[in-house]
């Protein structure tokens, strides 16, 4: 299966999220996203002349192109994990322990984190989950590619879920024989500003993105802050290695 790196919009980090954003901060995450493009590009020509060697019976210089194609291939990888880590923790170190935010993430990568977000969040009892997948108003054509990939996970996995019209939320209900058209999903209505204010009392200082954490996945240095880390450390365990082992074995570049 080949999984496309394609930037989802023009703007990655979220404007959901309750602190200001920079424009650095979004040219740090396109760097990091370019640099993985690039790593795939040199993998790609690497592995084509590879091939080429080995038709042509130079068995030796055919390993010797594969090995170095593998290691641009290891690249990609890391530079994706940054550009993962780095945008996940800055359109979630503010979220509320029911929010989950996907601005930023491959559709792989967003459907790989919110299925094994799921299933924690239903091992606790939990009640539902917000996903937030924005309204498309970035994405290139306006076309969304995060909200059609959070409905088919609930159809797959027999969820009911709502679509918070012109919000760019979708509520999942994780409990058997709750939710469905005519229910309203806790906290829709609001205004978003005044709770993206109430979310501001709550935090004085602003993270630095640009630190790369100490270990475990986006929002692991933000413990204290009484948001999600036992959820984040759980899908880092769980999916985080299955998504970049695809990304490695086949990649599109668009």
């Amino acid at each position: 299966m080949s999984y496309p790196m394609t930037q989802l919009g023009s703007r990655a980090i979220s404007h959901y999220n309750a602190s200001p954003t920079t424009d650095e901060e979004e040219r740090e995450y396109d760097r990091l996203r370019d640099l993985a493009r690039s790593e795939a590009r040199k993998r790609a020509q690497l592995s084509q002349q590879s091939q080429q060697a080995y038709q042509s019976g130079n068995k030796a210089a055919a390993s010797d192109l594969s090995k170095q194609a593998k290691k641009h291939a290891a690249k990609m990888d890391e530079y994706n994990r940054q550009a993962r880590d780095y945008i996940f923790r800055a359109n979630n170190h503010d979220q509320p322990e029911d929010t989950i935010d996907l601005h930023g993430l491959f559709v792989e990568e967003a459907e790989e984190i919110l299925e094994q977000r799921i299933r924690a969040a239903s091992s606790r009892g939990e009640e539902g989950l917000h996903v937030i997948v924005g309204k498309g108003n970035h994405s290139t054509n306006h076309v969304r590619k995060l909200a059609p990939a959070v409905e088919r996970i609930c159809q797959e996995q027999g969820l009911k879920h709502k679509e918070e019209e012109n919000e760019g939320r979708i509520y999942i209900w994780l409990r058997p024989g709750t939710g469905g058209e005519n229910v309203t999903p806790p906290g829709w209505g609001q205004n978003q500003q005044q709770h993206h204010h109430h979310q501001q009392q709550n935090h004085h200082q602003q993270p630095n993105y640009h630190q790369q954490p100490q270990g475990g996945y986006p929002g692991h240095q933000q413990q204290q802050q009484h948001q999600q880390p036992d959820l984040v450390e759980e899908v880092a365990k769980a999916v985080l290695p299955k998504i970049f082992k695809k990304m490695g074995e086949c990649c599109v570049i668009m």
